[in-house]
């Protein structure tokens, strides 16, 4: 089912946008882990609607109801079930039924797939509110991974024809993550934030959007994770990655980089660390993976974001119920540009499959 995943860390996610809640089942997650509720609450409210002018002006508190898993602040190793209530709502924005089909949204395929029985109202199933819970679980594996010594970043590298700087081989110090994560718009450089506000405002005022691309990494991870070809590490977060609204291309290291270059520039060289006794590279072209498998170096992923479908621009479309050419002018509240709400989901994916990746592993050397 396309609303589960995972073999060692089951993951399911429920809800539609406009319903009463959204939620998410964790099945195989370890007992004994203390829950630190400030750190799951930062990364809901980093996702969360309404937050500046660069956002949708929907608001939502998203505050997590555990229903299972949990007791006395600790995970009890049990299936860990937790909704999301829904508060502000505007279904009226979508009228009665499917009609005018947006361009670029999941409409048409959406009416196709499910044979007009979808709930349509703000993207139904599809719709980004669904990342909610995403974010809740990703983040309970972050604290998890946390604890094994692993620490997941992620910023906006470019948002339109603005660039960032790319994130540093060694993990930035504790100053640096506090700082992106309290980032409306996360930039190593703050000159560039700037400038990428700028550019999503303009676009916003012209009734237009933007999209750009989210760099993440994950330092601490050790060498063996994944496996070679249909579970490799790439596969299994690539698969969570493309699964986020929005995402349209998933690059590891350097990329479509690699097609310029020559064995020669793109292999990483091993070296023999002598302060640790590791075996490591001298450079890190290939992000960390090496045949599927982690190498023990900062995993590496690039991530690119599409220009937010909802427009107020006039667009062509189709009448569904006339069954004739039409145009339309999109109503309701929409982000300029979700990339910087897709940070905090693309991190929580990535704790989820590395959670997974880690969970497989430990079931080999049983």
């Amino acid at each position: 089912m396309s609303s589960s995943f995972g073999q060692w860390l089951k993951l399911s996610i429920f809800g539609q946008s406009h319903g009463p809640a959204v939620g998410v089942t964790l099945d195989g997650f370890p007992a004994g882990m203390a829950i630190d509720t400030e750190a799951l609450a930062l990364e809901l409210a980093r996702r969360a609607p309404g937050q500046n002018a660069m956002t949708t002006a929907r608001k939502e508190s998203d505050t997590p109801e555990f229903l299972s898993g949990v007791f006395n602040g600790r995970t009890t190793g049990q299936p860990l079930c937790a909704v999301i209530r829904s508060e502000h709502q505007r279904s009226g924005d979508y009228g009665d039924s499917v009609d005018l089909v947006r361009p670029g949204h999941a409409d048409y395929t959406g009416h196709v797939r499910y044979f007009g029985f979808e709930d349509f109202r703000g993207g139904g199933s599809f719709s980004g509110r669904l990342t909610a819970p995403i974010v809740l679980a990703g983040a309970l594996c972050a604290q998890w991974l946390r604890a094994q010594g692993v620490t997941i970043v992620s910023h906006a590298l470019s948002v339109a024809d603005v660039r960032d700087e790319v994130l540093p081989e060694a993990c930035p110090d504790g100053e640096t993550l506090r700082r992106l994560k309290a980032m409306p718009l996360p930039a190593l450089r703050p000159e560039a934030a700037d400038r990428m506000s700028e550019a999503i405002l303009a676009a916003k005022a012209e009734g237009d959007s933007v999209g750009g691309t989210v760099e993440l990494a994950a330092w601490g991870l050790p060498a063996g994770l994944g496996a070679p070809f249909f579970d490799s590490a790439e596969s299994v977060l690539s698969h969570l990655f493309f699964s986020i609204p929005g995402v349209k291309a998933v690059a590891f290291g350097d990329g479509f980089g690699f097609a310029a270059l020559r064995g020669s520039e793109a292999n990483d060289p091993f070296r023999m660390e002598p302060e640790t006794g590791r075996v490591v590279t001298a450079t890190n072209h290939s992000g960390g993976i090496n045949g599927g498998i982690t190498n023990g170096m900062p995993l590496r992923a690039t991530l690119a974001i599409r220009p937010t479908p909802s427009i107020a621009k006039p667009q062509q479309t189709v009448s569904l119920q006339r069954m004739e050419n039409a145009e339309l002018a999109i109503r309701g509240r929409h982000d300029p540009c979700i990339l910087p709400r897709v940070c905090p989901v693309a991190e929580a994916m990535c704790a989820i499959g590395l959670m997974e990746l880690w969970k497989e592993r430990a079931a080999c050397v049983k």
